[in-house]
């Protein structure tokens, strides 16, 4: 009886106790591996769906802050982790990359919005659909802020449907890419060399923690959350249902990309700060959280949304898969990158860390340049998400 009321009840206790489950069993489920492929931590998202399903009641206004202060953990260690690689990336050959991510995500929009207007949908869904076709956790809560600045009942929930319908297709979908890129290109790995002095490596510690030991200064990361916050409040009128704002998640990462990089340069902190194990735990536990809190806030109509909408599972893998394999084919038919690469730049032009994995399980040992490709092309895309996502919900 007690226990029945526990898990009804809404209360603050039920609310951590689902997020606590819903984490450690994502958790343990993210370890397996399907022909080497795993969804990773998002399973978390997924346990939280299931048990909301159920009938579990959490608290909403609790998950609500819970699920947007883990998603600003999670960008502004990420920020602080890639920030000091990216900007010298642009003197070392990763101008082009970067443009090329740029079109990438500009092709993902326009497919997008061409879609909605081909098969009828509503753009506001169309968005769960492309964050989750470009696996993209901000971006969704991008897209939720807006439509609960313009008070559209419902649409935060289908958002989080439609990312979820799209997002495990979408790992997948981006491996077929790294694959499908070979014949296209008749790339021999065979003859493919593993290094590229075009590119530099030293934007690729964002990929893995650095395993000195190092006491986590939160002093600058909550300046960051501070000052990010602000800025990512500030309206911007461009003509549409309402201002644009690089809101909870773009604000603190474009600081925390400026403010890592400008104190490294300065010699406020050091690298060993940034990419340390503390700062590295600070980006696992904020996109647990987050991914927790959708999961439990959005299980209860996903059944019924997803036997309404069942083309989103289509129309995310053309998203998922056209755009990076167009400009990947590009990328090495008319600059000749390298493969290696390239396929780190398609998981880096969508955020996806299991392709990058991919990527890394093909190169020969020893090869980093997956690894770089992922690294140059991350911090522009995400701040591109995030901004396109809202984009597409203000149109």
């Amino acid at each position: 009886m007690w226990f029945t009321n526990l898990l009804t009840n809404g209360g603050v206790g039920t609310t951590v106790l689902m997020l606590a489950v819903s984490i450690f069993a994502g958790l343990l489920l993210g370890k397996f591996k399907v022909k080497g492929i795993t969804l990773g931590i998002t399973w978390v998202l997924f346990v939280g769906i299931l048990i909301s399903a159920f009938g579990v009641r959490c608290n909403h206004d609790m998950l609500h802050i819970i699920k947007e202060f883990g998603l600003i953990l999670f960008v502004t260690a990420v920020g602080l982790q890639v920030g000091p690689g990216f900007f010298r990336t642009f003197k070392t050959g990763g101008l082009p990359m970067n443009l090329m991510a740029l079109v990438n995500v500009a092709l993902g929009v326009g497919i997008t919005v061409l879609i909605a207007k081909l098969a009828g949908e509503e753009l506001t869904d169309m968005a769960g659909v492309y964050t989750g076709a470009i696996t993209n956790t901000p971006g969704l809560s991008a897209a939720q802020q807006a439509v609960g600045d313009l008070g559209i009942e419902g649409a935060s929930g289908r958002l989080a449907a439609g990312y979820a319908v799209a997002y495990p297709l979408a790992v997948v979908g981006m491996i077929l890419s790294c694959i499908l890129l070979r014949p296209l290109c008749r790339i021999d790995l065979a003859k493919e060399p593993t290094t590229d002095s075009a590119v530099a490596a030293k934007g690729e510690k964002a990929a893995t923690p650095s395993s000195q030991r190092h006491k986590i200064n939160l002093v600058p990361i909550f300046v960051i959350i501070a000052v990010g916050i602000i800025v990512g409040s500030i309206p911007v009128p461009v003509g549409m249902k309402a201002p644009v704002k690089l809101g909870l998640a773009g604000g603190p990462l474009v600081v925390a990309l400026i403010g890592s990089w400008l104190g490294v340069k300065k010699g406020w902190f050091t690298t060993e700060f940034t990419d340390s194990h503390g700062v590295w735990m600070l980006r696992e536990v904020g996109i647990a959280l987050f991914l927790a809190g959708v999961g439990l806030s959005a299980g209860a109509d996903f059944a019924a949304t997803v036997a309404d909408h069942y083309m989103w599972v289509v129309y995310g893998i053309i998203i998922t898969m056209v755009p990076p394999l167009l400009v990947a084919v590009f990328g090495r038919l008319v600059l000749k990158i390298n493969y290696y690469t390239l396929m780190g730049f398609i998981g880096g032009s969508h955020t996806d860390p299991p392709t990058l994995a991919f990527a890394n399980n093909v190169a020969p040992d020893g090869c980093k340049l997956p690894n770089t490709g992922y690294a140059t092309v991350y911090p522009l895309t995400m701040f591109l998400r995030i901004f396109t996502a809202q984009l597409l919900v203000l149109m």
